[in-house]
């Protein structure tokens, strides 16, 4: 997020919420934008096909066809321009490209955009009118508008409907991804992705290999490594023979389940770091036991960048280990392997952690970002965001409000492009994907609590009441969703929540997953499937 949490809910105007199912998926969060609206009278615009509960509190909702977002959004800074709403001010002094980006949004007047995205052309100058006269106005996304193949050209098109705004770098403004795990934000940070290292130094950086070189000894080349979504198909054509993996559950979270378990079947060698037995385990040639939350202690980084210290609250349990100290056990066992003429003592020596503190120290130095976010600071109750470079920094709430990081912000033009996969005569409806309040990811956590099981117990299909009468369901409650991947079986929930032709389904339970149906078409940019528009059939059971 450019803005933190209590600014956005206490400061804006207005908020724009786009893909984001904020009071199940982020319920503190959503409670505070509920009662912004509710004490404060701020306006809210909800754009989402479905009927999610925090349209209960919109001032306006809008049900655009899924995987139409660009369209939506180029609509709306159309009738912006068109009205004359836009910051010239925010435009002349601090952006660039505007007239290639204008250009390019002049393709999407009202009745084009409601073509495309069925939404009336009424409301789109409604919209238009809330978000552009309500400023401050946030914009806060989440998976729905990621999970794409134009995710991020989806982001990139609200970033430029902020700059057009000029809801850049001040209070109540910004661009705000809610992120979709606890810690995904730090661990993106601390360089788990396959083309940076900590902070988003370039991996294809000469300057940066040799800083990290010299203070580990040894490291990778300058080539862009491979993502999750890359590796697990590239055991099929061998580039990939072997996999560390911890934490995750592919079988649960990737994209067309068969298919990831016949790359699982085919591997050499899994190595699986876990806290329970997960439904990856069962290809696992060797399972590793990791500890929870309430084992450890380090930080998080959270969606609004605020590093939060974690504190051991229960003696670690059974065999378990420091997910940390098992990791750098494994690189010892293999640095005791390798000739004296690779091992250096610095290489060796730069595993040898004390505990979290250390490898703080060590993100202190290596990390710019980071450089003056402590244990110690953060202990004495220090709220710390980063960027945070110094000891005698105070942190950085808000992004952006000088210039931006590249100096002047660049409008992109961005054009509508039709998702990977389309309903048909053999599979007519569209299918989306996601999660609900009661449980998280692939459920290993929390399809062990009884109370949560006891509110929801097993996979429901949200189905529309005109679809449930054409099938006939009559009373019947069981559907088979069948796509060109895979089939499940499961419980129709009947609900307005969907429109019609559209049905929705989570992926927590392995018996009934929504994963053995999604296809793997990936964004060509971030490589992130687009879990939320596949083509199905709709039967009964």
């Amino acid at each position: 997020m450019s803005n933190s949490m209590d600014d956005v809910a206490q400061q804006a105007k207005a908020f724009f919420i786009i893909g984001s199912n904020t009071t199940e998926q982020h319920p503190v969060f959503g409670t505070m934008l509920r009662r912004a609206v509710k004490f404060r009278g701020a306006k809210l615009v909800v754009a989402d096909p479905r009927k999610i509960d925090i349209t209960d509190f919109a001032t306006l909702h809008l049900r655009q066809r899924p995987g139409t977002d660009i369209a939506l959004i180029n609509g709306l800074m159309y009738i912006i321009l068109e009205k004359g709403w836009e910051n010239k001010a925010f435009i002349d002094e601090r952006t660039e490209n505007f007239d290639e980006f204008k250009a390019a949004v002049m393709n999407y007047p009202p009745d084009v955009a409601a073509k495309i995205t069925n939404v009336p052309v009424k409301q789109l100058y409604e919209a238009a009118e809330i978000i552009a006269k309500n400023s401050p106005m946030a914009v806060l996304w989440a998976m729905g508008i990621t999970q794409h193949i134009v995710g991020v050209r989806n982001v990139m098109d609200l970033a430029n409907l902020q700059m057009l705004l000029g809801n850049m770098g001040k209070a109540g403004g910004g661009v705000n991804p809610l992120r979709g795990q606890n810690n995904v934000q730090g661990a993106c940070d601390m360089g788990g992705l396959p083309n940076v290292y900590t902070a988003y130094q370039p991996v294809t950086s000469d300057e940066v290999h040799d800083k990290f070189e010299k203070a580990w000894g040894a490291t990778s080349n300058t080539k862009v490594g491979l993502t999750v979504t890359e590796m697990v198909p590239g055991i099929l054509d061998g580039r990939i023979r072997a996999l560390y993996i911890l934490g995750e559950d592919p079988v649960m979270s990737d994209p067309d389940t068969k298919h990831i378990r016949h790359c699982f079947e085919q591997i050499d060698f899994l190595l699986l770091q876990e806290i329970f037995p997960s439904e990856t385990s069962v290809y696992a040639d060797v399972l590793l036991p990791g500890v929870t939350f309430a084992e450890k202690d380090g930080t998080f980084t959270n969606t609004e960048r605020r590093v939060q210290m974690v504190r051991k609250a229960i003696p670690t349990q059974g065999d378990a280990r420091d997910d940390w100290w098992i990791t750098s056990q494994i690189a010892k066992r293999l640095l005791s392997g390798t000739s004296e003429r690779v091992r250096s003592e610095a290489l060796y020596t730069s595993w040898d952690y004390a505990g979290p503190s250390a490898i703080m120290s060590e993100i202190n130095a290596l990390t710019p970002s980071y450089g003056g976010i402590t244990h110690q600071r953060l202990e004495a109750g220090e709220r710390l965001q980063w960027p945070c470079p110094a000891l005698d920094h105070p942190g950085t709430p808000i992004l952006h409000t000088k210039q931006f990081t590249r100096g002047k912000g660049k409008f992109a033009p961005i054009e509508h492009v039709p998702p990977a996969e389309h309903p048909d005569d053999d599979y007519p409806m569209l299918l989306s994907t996601g999660r609900v309040l009661y449980h998280w990811h692939g459920g290993q956590m929390t399809r062990r609590a009884k109370g949560l099981m006891e509110v929801y117990g097993q996979a429901l299909v949200e189905l529309n009441p005109n679809d449930a009468e054409k099938l006939g369901l009559n009373g019947k409650n069981m559907v088979r969703v069948t796509s060109r991947r895979g089939m499940i079986e499961a419980q129709a929930w009947v609900t307005d929540r969907v429109p019609p032709g559209m049905v929705y389904a989570n992926f927590h339970f392995p018996n009934a997953s929504a994963n053995e149906l999604t296809h793997a078409a990936l964004d060509p940019v971030a490589k992130i499937p687009e879990y939320k528009i596949v083509a199905v059939k709709v039967e009964l059971a």
